[in-house]
C-alpha cells in the first residue's frame, strides 16, 4: 500500500546509531543521491528530488487505478483537496527545495515521516492528498533535524496553503505519528539505498544525515501573485 514497496524492506531494519560506521557502499549511495553537499553548497538539483518524485508519482498513480478498479472513494482527510493542483509532484518538490533551503537529506527524513503517516492512518497516496503531505513532512523534518527553520507562515506561502491550514495540518500530521519524529542511521540508510535502487537498480550515496542550513540572505518570497496553491 502506498509507500509500502519501500517500507516492506525497511520495517525490518536493526536500530542504528549516530555513531555509527559508514559502509563505502552506502557512501557511494549517498553521494549518488547527492546528500554530500551543505544546502547553501548545493548548486543543481541533487539526483534524490527526482527519485523521489518519481516513486511518488507512480504510487499516486498506483494507488488511484486501484481505487477506480474498486469502485472505492479514498477517504477524505485535512489533507485531501477538492481538485488536484496544477503542479506535478516533480515541479511541488523543485519548489520547496528552491525556498526552504533544507539539504537533499531533508527529503529523505521527509519520505520516512510520510510512510510511517500512511501506514498509521491506512491511508492512500493519491492527487489530492499528495501535495499538502509532502509540504507537512518537509517542513516537520526540517524542525527536527535543523538548527534553524523558517516558521509555520514561511513554510505555508512556500506550499501554497494559508498559515492556518498548515498548522492544522501539522498537528494532524504529528499527532498520528505519535510524534515518533526520530530516525535511525539504519532507517535512513536503508531508504537512501531503496530510492537508489528505484531508478538503477544497483547500489550505489556520504556521511549520515546532513543537517539543513539557512542560507545567510534568506529569501522571503514575494510571489504572491504567481504562488502556487494546493
Amino acid at each position: 500500500m502506498v509507500l509500502r514497496d519501500l517500507s516492506s524492506e525497511i520495517l525490518n531494519s536493526d536500530m542504528g546509531s549516530l555513531a555509527f560506521e559508514m559502509q563505502p557502499s552506502v557512501t557511494e549511495i549517498y553521494l549518488a543521491l547527492g546528500l554530500n553537499e551543505s544546502r547553501k553548497r548545493v548548486i543543481v538539483i541533487p539526483r534524490v528530488l527526482s527519485l523521489l518524485s518519481s516513486f511518488l508519482e507512480r504510487s499516486v498513480q498506483k494507488n488511484e487505478k486501484l481505487l477506480e478498479s474498486m469502485n472505492h472513494k479514498d477517504m477524505v482527510t485535512v489533507f485531501h483537496g477538492l481538485r488536484a493542483p496544477t503542479l506535478s509532484i516533480r515541479q511541488y518538490i523543485d519548489r520547496i527545495f528552491k525556498y526552504s533551503n533544507c539539504s537533499p537529506s531533508c527529503f529523505v527524513v521527509a519520505c520516512i515521516y510520510m510512510d510511517r503517516f500512511l501506514q498509521n492512518g491506512d491511508l492512500l497516496l493519491t492527487s489530492l492528498n499528495v501535495h499538502r503531505i509532502l509540504i507537512t513532512s518537509v517542513m516537520v523534518a526540517a524542525k527536527f533535524i535543523d538548527d534553524a527553520f523558517f516558521n509555520n507562515a514561511y513554510y505555508a506561502k512556500v506550499g501554497g496553503v494559508s498559515t492556518a491550514e498548515i498548522n492544522r495540518l501539522e498537528m494532524k500530521f504529528l499527532f498520528s505519528l505519535d510524534f515518533r519524529l526520530q530516525v535511525t542511521i539504519g532507517t535512513f540508510e536503508r531508504y537512501c539505498v531503496q530510492l537508489d535502487k528505484e531508478a538503477t537498480g544497483r547500489y550505489h550515496i556520504e556521511r549520515p544525515i546532513q543537517f539543513c542550513g539557512l542560507k545567510e540572505n534568506r529569501q522571503i518570497i514575494e510571489e504572491s501573485k504567481g504562488a502556487a496553491t494546493v
